[in-house]
This record gives C-alpha cells, structure tokens and sequence, in this order.
C-alpha cells in the first residue's frame, strides 16, 4: 500500500473497505435490511359471500337489451285439441313435457310443431335450408323443443343420443342471435356459445353449422389438442358462434383471449358427459363471465343428480321435454346380446365375431383401458383387418383420421377407448 508523507495508509475513497489477499477492495459495511414491504390487504371472504348478489349487480349494471321471444304459433297448432295434443305425444316415443319452475302457478306448455313449416314459417332462410339438406319431418324432440325455445324459455332437453337434439338447439339460436337489439358489429364477441364434452363432438357441431349457414353466421371450434394460436386468431378476427370443449374455453377466458359477456344464448351439450369427465368446475368458471339473463339450454341423454343440480343452478324456470325415459337405457331399435365370457375367451370371441360379418358392416369395439386399444388394433392389423384405434392419447390429427377412416368405411373397425 501507499503512504502519505506522515505514514498513514493511502486508501482514498476506498476507507469504508479493506483490501483482501488479491488487492481487490470488499465492504466491510454491515448490509441494511431492506424496507419492510406494505402488508397485503386481507381479502375478506364473509363480506364477499353475504353481499355476491349486491357485487353480481354491480358487474352486470350495463347490460344491453336482449329479446328472447320470437314464436309465433301457426294456426294448425294452436288449433289442436289438448286431446290431440296428448295422443300425438304418446305415438312420438312418449313425449313428456313439463314446467319444473319452482314458484308460481305453472305455465302452459306450447303444443309440438308436427311439421318444419309450423315452426319456421316466418324464416324462409331456415325453411331453405331444410329443403336443400332433405329432411321429410322434425324428430320428437325437435318438434317439443322448437316452440319451447323459441318462446325464449330455457330447457332442458333429455333425449337419447342421434335423435336430433343439435339441430333442435341449433335453429332457435340462429333466429336468437338474429333478433338481438344490438348490431353484430358492437357486440364485441360470439352471441352463442355451446359447451360440449370431446373433441369429436365439438367438430361435428360445427359441421352441422356449416351444413345450416344461416345470415352468414362465423363459427369456431376450440377444443385442447387443436391449434391454440390459431383459435385465438380466429376468435380476434370476429365470429358469432363458439362450439367448445370446457377445458380449451377456460383457458382462453382466464387469459382474457376471448369475450364471453357477448353471449346471449348457451347450450349445455350432453351435459351428463361433461360432468362424467370432470368438467364441473370448469363449467362454472365459464358461466361466471355469461350474462345471467341469457337463454339457456341443457342437454343430456340422462338425468342424474348432478345434471338435476347443475340445470337448477344455472337455468332459470326451465321447461323439460324428455323423450322416452329419463333411466339410462338402450334406444328400443337396437337389438341387445349379453354374452358373459372369461377374461382370455375375450378377443377369441372378438375375432370370431369379425369373421362372420358381411363385407359392407363396421363395427365399434369399446375397451376399457388404452393399452388394450392399441394392443387390440394392433393384433388386427397382423392378421390383415383394415382397423383404425381411437383414443385420448393420440394426436388430434390422427383421432380425426381414425374417424374419417370409419366413416369412409377405409378402416370398417374401430377399437376405442370408452
């Protein structure tokens, strides 16, 4: 070190530190404790709960309008003695028709539209579109369900799959989102949105969207496996009607990637199946940010507790229309075989009853786990059958291969995971 003239160190600005072994300078300050950061205002959850309606008011002041009833009934309808309306009922798979509103006196219920005509007279594009596409006749449910929505009610539609409830929620939106006071243009976000449970199911709906273009309607499909940057352009880029799997919708709302308080009519699709898969929770989230007052629809094959509890919660006076029975059952046009076999005997028997088809059928093979899909399709393709294997594991690409496959009959057998 370097020394002044009377001996003292040279250490300049260097005093408050002290060279180590190297020459290099180090601190010999004690270190200060940071500030203490400001406390973190307790959020209290009591306050919350006791006053949710008075904040549920707060979020939801500045609705738009929104018009729900659009029904007129044709004269052949309302002209049905209730004694015609009742035999009709019974001789279209036993229809039921209730008004589960828990208040008040109960309302009537609207008499079935027997023909496409008495529920879309006054929509010749609809009518359109239902002569182009070929149908003779509306399904019992679609015939129940279209006067019920269209009215503006909710429902709740319990119906065996393939019996044609998309297209009884379907048409009513169109009209719906039609009809609305607010332009397209300032909405801001889809106008209808149907939660369903796979991904399969999602792209079929779209596919009968497409089928029954309507006013130049855009729709979307959002499902996890699918390309997520190229959802979310599409939803920035404007579209009307959003069909969804709950898990894929979830994760666009919480980052703000998609405006859900457009939203005026909803469909709960298959609900049961949703909620089989887990997707309560979900679910809930998505209603949080959809407007109270909307029309609301549910769908289900079934009606356990749990699509009870949801339809009470998030419908509001519905009607029920149910087709048949509300138990768990197979539609009374297929024919059913129990054949109890042991574990081992299973895929002797599965091949034997390959082998005895005709060469035009096809035939699904549901299996329990996914190890034994692959492992199944796998055998099969040893032994020279055209098979295709479906499941939750595999990429979205090939699912949808592996269905197109089986509906072109270039793959007539499917095992699948259910």
């Amino acid at each position: 070190r370097g020394q002044s003239s009377d001996g003292e160190s040279l250490r300049g600005p260097a005093d408050k530190g002290a060279m180590n072994r190297n020459g290099s300078l180090r601190s010999t300050e004690v270190p200060q404790a940071p500030d203490d950061p400001p406390a973190t205002p307790t959020i209290d959850w009591n306050d919350i709960r006791e006053n949710r309606k008075k904040y549920e008011e707060l979020k939801w002041k500045d609705l738009p309008p929104l018009k729900k009833n659009f029904y007129t009934e044709a004269a052949s309808v309302s002209m049905l003695t209730p004694e015609e309306v009742r035999e009709w009922r019974k001789e279209n798979n036993n229809i039921f028709v209730d008004d589960i509103k828990e208040e008040g006196a109960k309302r009537p219920i609207p008499n079935p539209c027997r023909t496409f005509l008495e529920a879309f007279e006054l929509y010749p594009e609809i009518m359109e579109n239902i002569e182009r596409v070929g149908f003779i006749k509306p399904t019992p449910i679609q015939s129940q369900a279209w006067p019920v929505l269209l009215s503006g009610e909710d429902l709740i539609a319990i119906a065996q799959t393939g019996t044609g409830k998309t297209l009884a929620y379907l048409l009513p939106g169109f009209i719906h989102m039609d009809g609305q006071p607010v332009p397209r243009a300032e909405r801001g976000g889809p106008g209808m949105l149907v939660l369903t449970p796979t991904r399969e199911l999602a792209l079929q709906i779209e596919t009968e969207c497409n089928k029954y273009r309507y006013k130049g309607y855009k729709s979307i499909c959002i499902y996890g496996g699918g390309d997520r940057r190229g959802q979310i352009n599409l939803v920035k880029s404007g579209v009307d009607i959003v069909i969804a799997t709950p898990g894929r919708l979830n994760d666009l709302q919480m980052n703000e990637l998609i405006n859900l308080h457009s939203v005026t009519y909803l469909v709960l699709d298959e609900a049961d199946r949703m909620l089989d898969m887990g997707f309560e929770p979900q679910i809930l989230k998505i209603l949080l940010d959809i407007r109270p007052d909307r029309q609301t629809v549910l769908t289900s094959a079934t009606w356990p507790t749990g699509v009870r509890r949801l339809g009470k919660s998030y419908l509001k006076n519905p009607m029920m229309v149910y087709v048949g029975t509300l138990d768990l059952a197979a539609v009374n046009t297929v024919e059913q075989t129990l054949l109890i076999v042991q574990e081992e005997e299973k895929k002797m028997y599965v091949f034997d009853f390959i082998r005895n088809m005709q060469s035009q059928d096809k035939v699904l093979v549901f299996v329990g786990k996914k190890i034994i899909a692959d492992d199944l399709s796998s055998d099969m393709c040893l032994q020279g059958i055209a098979v295709q294997c479906l499941h939750g594991d595999r990429e979205q690409s090939a699912r949808e291969e592996a269905l197109r496959d089986f509906k072109e009959a270039l793959a007539p057998f499917s095992s699948a995971e259910g």
